[in-house]
């Protein structure tokens, strides 16, 4: 069966990979709006990222959670760049939650908790995920853990995405000091200093973020990478009540066990840490659901609506012939187990993309 994959816009990009809205469209017909991540040509000519990235992306075809980005199909075009096929979120990140709330200069305690929480039950169900067909734990880490990877919806959903990209360009990326390339400012400790890293490394990540939502400023940022790992490495935490007088002393406890720099003084794992913050909640008779959540994204969004250019960036033809043909390698496995062969998956341009674009 052949799936047809759109692209209407480009999203966004980073250091690994750049992101497209489009569609999918398969039997009669039938679409679905999805992301498609497209893995940076500088990574997939490593031999070793490519194998380590196919295994991590497998692996993620697994996780189905509702506070998981879903990973759909795993693609390749003609000239061998990789593509990931996702779950589309509309919405925002966190990112442009807490940039916008720094802006506003919004703290809000009970909806950055819920964020957290959530955030920590799709964190703990791949932490402790089975494989489907063996039982054997898959051990996944996402060593990622950065409010851009942390999707909000319109609808008030909170969805925690690239694990397996992260995870493999962690093993293959090191710098010179044997540190992990990536955000340096959400590592924990231990990954800094190149050892082995388990659930608790997200929950130092989920930590940081806290904090920061907490007080609506960064905890480890130095003036340049060395800076920032020094710190992480030290792992000092200033108070947050003395930012933000509204936190009291039993938020703080629970947010600074998560930040031990000692991974055996941590929580040991994230559901743990979203239990604590969740009876913290309770206690405080905080209220806050799904609705606050899409309440926050529907205004970072009417911000950006307000701040955006009326001309919309058109996709570069460049980029588009890059692009144009994916092939599934999930259908080719699968057809090969058949003895069969599999119709490719394509990424193909219509001729009303454009216009629909600037409708949009």
């Amino acid at each position: 069966m052949k799936t047809t994959y759109t692209v209407l816009e480009r999203l966004g990009g980073g250091g690994q990979a750049e992101v497209f809205r489009g569609t999918a469209e398969s039997i009669k017909g039938f679409k679905k709006s999805v992301a498609i991540k497209r893995v940076l040509p500088n990574l997939t000519a490593n031999p070793q990222f490519v194998a380590m990235f196919l295994d991590e992306a497998r692996l993620s075809l697994f996780l189905q959670h509702a506070n998981i980005v879903q990973v759909f199909d795993i693609s390749k075009a003609d000239d061998g760049t990789y593509f990931l096929v996702m779950e589309y979120v509309d919405g925002c990140d966190l990112k442009e939650l807490m940039a916008f709330h720094a802006k506003t200069q919004t703290k809000d305690i009970a909806l950055g908790i819920h964020i957290m929480i959530k955030a920590c039950e799709g964190l703990n169900y791949a932490h402790t995920l089975d494989h489907p067909h063996t039982g054997k734990p898959l051990g996944i880490v996402h060593r990622d853990v950065s409010p851009p990877n942390i999707m909000l919806s319109k609808n008030g959903e909170v969805k925690v995405v690239d694990f397996g990209l992260a995870k493999a360009d962690s093993q293959v990326e090191i710098t010179d000091e044997g540190v992990v390339k990536g955000k340096f400012a959400y590592l924990a400790p231990e990954a800094t200093l190149g050892k082995e890293l388990d659930a608790r490394a997200d929950v130092f990540a989920l930590g940081i973020i806290t904090w920061e939502l907490m007080t609506g400023m960064r905890l480890f940022l130095g003036d340049n990478p060395h800076a920032t790992i020094a710190m992480v490495r030290a792992a000092r935490i200033p108070s947050m009540a003395a930012i933000n007088p509204n936190i009291d002393p039993e938020l703080e406890e629970i947010v600074r066990k998560a930040l031990a720099r000692d991974p055996d003084q941590r929580f040991r794992t994230a559901a743990d840490y979203g239990d604590a913050l969740a009876h913290y909640l309770f206690a405080k008779e905080l209220k806050v659901t799904s609705r606050n959540v899409a309440a926050a994204v529907r205004e970072v969004k009417v911000a950006k609506e307000r701040a955006a250019s009326p001309k919309q960036t058109l996709i570069q033809a460049l980029i588009m012939d890059e692009v144009n043909k994916m092939t599934s390698l999930v259908a080719d496995e699968l057809a090969a187990e058949n003895g069969v062969v599999a119709a490719p998956a394509e990424l193909v341009d219509t001729k009303d993309w454009a216009s629909d674009l600037l409708d949009d």
